[in-house]
């Protein structure tokens, strides 16, 4: 396949013309669908109608399969993965069904989860679904006063949790809590914890002690309706109260549905021997989806052990064939690479750039992956895969753009197929996704998926037109994975939806094969003072990826010209610099030297040349802070979403300065 032809490929049908605003309405621009869609939507599965039936059709078909995994931790450090086959889990799941059942639960009902990701949250989700309860999940990260929020706004009357979250559940200010029927362990409650649950009259439960009251209380199951609620997801959000986003049944199996509609597509496909490490929230929508999509599929899911930094000893203990995350984490995979290839010696290192030129080179005239240089892969790059547990086939990107840098690096080095999607709670996840193998798509989130439309709509106060040489404007999104409102929230609804069409709020163009690329958030771009509009996101997403850097909040003034940064330096890179350039001190006064500034201005400088940004793109300045951005300080949300207000209030004093600065011409 030579470039040319490349080029010519098309990804998505059009299959309704733009039109001109009138009467104070928008532009709108053409509406897309997914090419398997083109002249409508497919079927859906008449066998699956609902996520019970996802989960019951796959423990007929695959009963002995390993369904889901953990470690055991033995003697302090986590051992071998342990397992429960679908038909096992499938009888625990009967039981808490039961139990719940005998608590008092009616269908209907809503049901809280919260803590990290392992079998008991799966095995509660999936008893809620066999009697048509509403499963409501809360962040583990989130803390007493969102839970305090999500617990009184959904009227949760039952929580399962996670031992070291009983704390949090049962703390004084957490005064929704007092009005549960009954919290069930994941594992079981300390005494103290049991005594407080009593006093403010709830049952506690340890996991055994429910599966036990289910075994002697056995209840038929209670199947729910393709347009029963599944689950209401509160969504974190930059600034309010947490948005309960519902979702229906049929929206989680159309996703599933549309998503083997998609991969039929491929050469390679999804079989029973997949493994999936989850550690992603299950509170987060896109890995509920990932996991409804797996048991549909009888493969496995391996749950990582709780500890981040550890996330590369469960890949080599799991050795997963899929592997999801958000930006930050195949960043940290990229910055381990890099450091492991700048300790290589001279000759070694040039070796690795020329085969990795190589093989870009065959990959951008068309080749396949696998094909593009096997020489490569032999000599360089199957050590990296081996640094990924040495199984992986698929690697998927959400949650935000993913630089291109790295996902260029990745799709490269990795030996596996590297997409980006993009989606958001309130379409049921992946709403886009990349082609795998398709080097042409780098910096894009694909295509839209096959049971929804898109099209984007004018934002005249920031100059964006669908109708213009550079179609862009705000996503919007409808069809079957699109959620059905926000609960008790008719007002949101009704801003966000219109004429049936959800609006996202993220900025999008799309280039003329119907690929989607992300500019923005609507609400991120500033105007500066020369009136130049400036993606705020985007940059962050490009200067992250700088050595120096552990994280990046890029700030404009629309009545400044110059762009400045708050940067929290990656504390190893940085005392790595200073033994090199003669600095000594605490980590704290290496990030007061002006040296340490300059440093991070230069390798910004490096890569907006790189990455062609225009003038007033270049980060002029920058605020360096030793502490990261976290949810302690209010700073991030759950999903580590910067807060802007929030970041603006509390660097506001430093700002102004280093604009007076700045002015007089000085760093």
């Amino acid at each position: 396949m030579n470039s040319r032809i490349k080029q010519m490929k098309v990804f998505a049908a059009k299959v309704e013309d733009g039109r001109e605003g009138r009467d104070g309405k928008p532009s709108v621009g053409p509406v897309y669908r997914n090419l398997l869609a083109e002249n409508g939507f497919p079927p859906t599965d008449p066998d699956i109608n609902t996520t019970w039936d996802i989960f019951r059709v796959s423990v007929e078909k695959y009963p002995k399969n390993k369904m889901l995994g953990w470690r055991k931790i033995i003697n302090g450090k986590p051992g071998p993965y342990a397992w429960k086959s679908y038909e096992d889990v499938y009888g625990e799941v009967l039981h808490i069904g039961s139990a719940l059942r005998a608590s008092g639960a009616e269908p209907g009902s809503r049901v809280g989860i919260y803590g990290a990701n392992c079998p008991q949250w799966a095995m509660a989700m999936e008893a809620c679904s066999a009697h048509s309860l509403v499963c409501v999940p809360l962040y583990d990260t989130l803390g007493p006063g969102a839970v305090n929020f999500i617990l009184d706004h959904a009227e949760i009357s039952r929580v399962f949790v996670q031992d070291k979250k009983a704390k949090e559940l049962l703390n004084p200010d957490c005064l929704s809590a007092q009005k549960l029927k009954s919290i069930i362990c994941f594992t079981s409650l300390a005494e103290d914890e049991k005594e407080k649950a009593v006093r403010s009259g709830t049952i506690p439960y340890t996991w055994d002690e429910f599966l036990h009251m289910g075994k002697k209380n056995p209840s038929d199951v209670l199947p729910p309706r393709p347009f029963d609620i599944c689950t209401i997801m509160y969504t974190s959000g930059t600034s309010g109260d947490p948005k309960g986003v519902v979702l229906t049944h049929e929206s989680l199996t159309a996703f599933v549905r549309g998503i083997d509609l998609f991969l039929e597509q491929f050469e390679d496909k999804m079989t029973v021997d997949d493994v999936y490490l989850s550690f992603l929230p299950l509170a987060h929508i896109l890995d509920r989806a990932i996991e409804e999509y797996f048991l549909h599929k009888g493969a496995s899911i391996g749950y990582y052990h709780g500890d981040l930094n550890a996330l590369r000893d469960d890949l080599m203990e799991l050795k997963p064939t899929f592997f999801a995350g958000v930006p930050r984490v195949f960043e940290r995979i990229h910055e381990s690479i890099k450091v492991a290839l700048d300790e290589l010696n001279p000759v070694r290192r040039w070796i690795f750039d020329l085969l990795y030129r190589h093989k870009l080179h065959w990959m951008n005239l068309g080749y396949k992956q696998k094909e593009a240089s096997p020489l490569a892969d032999f000599l360089a790059f199957r050590k990296v895969k081996a640094k990924l547990g040495g199984r992986l086939r698929l690697l998927v990107s959400g949650g935000a753009p993913l630089s291109s840098e790295i996902e260029e690096f990745l799709r490269v080095t990795s030996c596996a197929f590297v997409v980006q999607g993009y989606g958001l709670t309130e379409t049921c996840g992946p709403t886009t996704l990349g082609f795998p193998d398709e080097i042409s798509l780098i910096g894009s989130v694909g295509a839209v998926s096959v049971y929804n439309e898109m099209r984007l709509e004018e934002v005249p106060d920031m100059g964006y037109n669908p109708l213009g040489n550079r179609p862009c404007g705000e996503i919007c999104v409808r069809g079957k994975t699109v959620f059905s409102e926000y609960y008790k929230n008719p007002e949101l609804t009704r801003e966000s939806m219109k004429d049936g069409w959800f609006h996202t709020g993220d900025i999008g163009e799309i280039l003329p094969n119907g690929i989607i690329k992300i500019i923005d958030r609507k609400k991120n771009l500033v105007k500066l003072s020369q009136g130049e509009y400036v993606a705020l996101e985007y940059l962050e997403n490009v200067y992250g990826v700088a050595a120096i850097v552990e994280d990046v909040w890029v700030y404009g003034d629309s009545f400044k010209s110059m762009l400045i940064a708050v940067v929290a330096p990656h504390e190893e890179n940085t005392r790595k610099w200073a033994v090199a350039n003669g600095y000594v001190g605490s980590f704290t006064e290496l990030c007061s030297l002006n040296q340490l500034k300059e440093q991070v201005l230069a390798e910004f400088r490096d890569i907006a040349q790189r990455n062609k940004l225009r003038g007033f793109e270049y980060i002029k300045g920058v605020i360096l802070e030793p502490l990261p951005f976290d949810m302690e300080r209010d700073l991030v949300t759950a999903t580590l979403k910067k807060k802007r207000n929030k970041l603006l209030n509390h660097y506001q004093v430093q700002i102004d300065e280093l604009y007076k600065t700045l002015a007089g011409g000085r760093l």
